[in-house]
């Protein structure tokens, strides 16, 4: 009988590398709104970019993608990159920078597990932007597992989170 792999815990996602049609704009949009530092670039083609002086967390590159349109929305490949904000402050201090530099959002959500903000960069890939709630504070159906779900979330009261 062969045993399942599971695994490890431990595992995470360690970064996300995007094709883009323009570096500098694309930049603007994960330096200058969202936040991120710049670790290093690739001559004027790639930039690798994090939170926290990781070596990345984000690669842009226009390698094949220069001058390009965006990837058609009814197509495989990527839904969208998730960010998680370490806590709930975190997020309204991002949705306080989105409406400060009037980015749009595409939508926003209460998942039980987590709430979040949901936008495109400016190459139409999706982007969520989220914080978890505490694992303690998860809501659970009947038989035990995680019950998640797609409420509305009240903006007003996440604004209210941000100095």
């Amino acid at each position: 009988m062969r045993i399942p792999y599971t695994i490890p815990p431990q595992t995470k996602i360690g970064h996300i590398h995007l094709k883009v049609a323009d570096l500098k704009r694309a930049m603007v949009f994960y330096c200058d709104i969202l936040g991120f530092e710049l670790i290093t670039m690739y001559g004027n083609e790639a930039a690798f970019i994090s939170a926290g002086g990781y070596h990345h967390h984000i690669g842009l590159n226009t390698w094949y993608s220069k001058n390009a349109p965006p990837a058609p929305v009814k197509s495989a490949g990527l839904f969208h990159t998730a960010i998680l904000y370490p806590t709930r402050r975190d997020l309204a201090v991002a949705y306080k920078r989105l409406l400060d530099a009037d980015y749009p959002l595409t939508g926003v959500a209460d998942h039980g597990v987590s709430e979040a903000l949901y936008l495109n960069d400016p190459d139409e890939n999706g982007v969520e932007l989220y914080w978890d709630r505490p694992k303690e504070e998860w809501p659970h159906k009947p038989d035990g597992s995680i019950e998640m779900y797609t409420q509305s979330l009240d903006l007003n009261d996440l604004l209210r989170e941000a100095p």
